[in-house]
């Protein structure tokens, strides 16, 4: 069976002919994707980026602590 062959819904081998994009094609395609998210972007409210901070500085906090208490863990199992 060949690499590339799909098998559709009806049972039939179908072979993908489709070639890879070019780079320039990529990196063109890419450019026209960052441009449309940037102009969509807007800076962030004063309260919309302290509720960010806060669950960010949270979830770092939590990560620590559950390090922390695995390592404790492990250094009384293994003491």
């Amino acid at each position: 069976m060949d690499v590339n062959a799909n098998t559709s819904n009806t049972g039939m081998n179908v072979v993908n002919t489709e070639q890879k994009p070019s780079y320039l094609s990529r990196i063109n395609s890419f450019i026209l994707q960052s441009k449309r998210v940037w102009q969509v972007l807007r800076k962030p409210s004063s309260e919309e980026f302290k509720a960010t901070a806060k669950v960010a500085a949270l979830g770092i906090l939590a990560m620590g602590a559950i390090g922390f208490l695995i390592s404790d863990i492990i250094k009384i199992l293994f003491k």
